[in-house]
């Protein structure tokens, strides 16, 4: 013995492998974007039958968004491939469903512009300020994203005169927690960049 003191060995960091559940159901909503988009315009917002598939497959496409998160924290399958793709397939599964919505005159243009503009700014503000922290996921946001899903839900179902007219209102409230949301996550990144003295 020496007694000289023996260099620390360095921390064991878990691999996460890319192929796994929490990966999986985000590649199934990607995939389920063009399925979903060709039964809506199979239905032309007009035919019953293709509606109700559209929408099905618009919840189904949902649902991952809330069982893949809860996946990957739950079992640490959180990756770098699924941090990116993630976002991604939200954007594309609800950019999808309001351009088509507005394409069938279902939904106002304004409305759409509105909420993409927001989804889009919020994904670039992630961005800019990832070097400084993370910008996470706000109560607000999850109710935003909670009423945006059940009004375009609502749209592509097709409902009864009386119960169509309520769709309007929970969409009105999304496009409002949207953007009250929005200048929230600015705020965030604004104090994530700010410098520290």
């Amino acid at each position: 013995m020496t007694g000289a003191a023996e260099p620390a060995s360095a921390p064991v960091v878990a691999r996460v492998s890319v192929l796994n559940a929490a990966n999986a159901l985000t590649l199934l909503r990607l995939v389920l974007v063009p399925v979903f988009a060709v039964s809506v315009v199979v239905s032309a917002m007009s035919h019953a039958g293709w509606r109700i598939a559209a929408c099905l497959i618009f919840a189904v496409a949902s649902a991952t968004d809330l069982v893949d998160g809860w996946i990957a924290r739950r079992f640490g399958m959180v990756t770098s491939v699924g941090k990116v793709a993630d976002p991604i397939a939200d954007k594309a599964l609800t950019g999808a469903a309001l351009l088509l919505l507005s394409w069938y005159d279902r939904l106002p243009w304004w409305v759409t512009v509105v909420i993409l503009v927001r989804e889009l700014s919020i994904t670039a503000l992630r961005f800019w300020v990832i070097r400084h922290g993370v910008i996470a996921a706000s109560r607000g946001g999850k109710i935003k994203t909670a009423l945006q899903i059940l009004a375009i839900a609502w749209y592509l179902w097709p409902m009864p005169a009386a119960l169509a007219a309520v769709g309007p209102w929970i969409m009105g409230a999304a496009v409002a927690v949207t953007v009250v949301t929005g200048f929230d996550y600015v705020a965030q990144a604004l104090r994530l960049r700010r410098p520290t003295s």
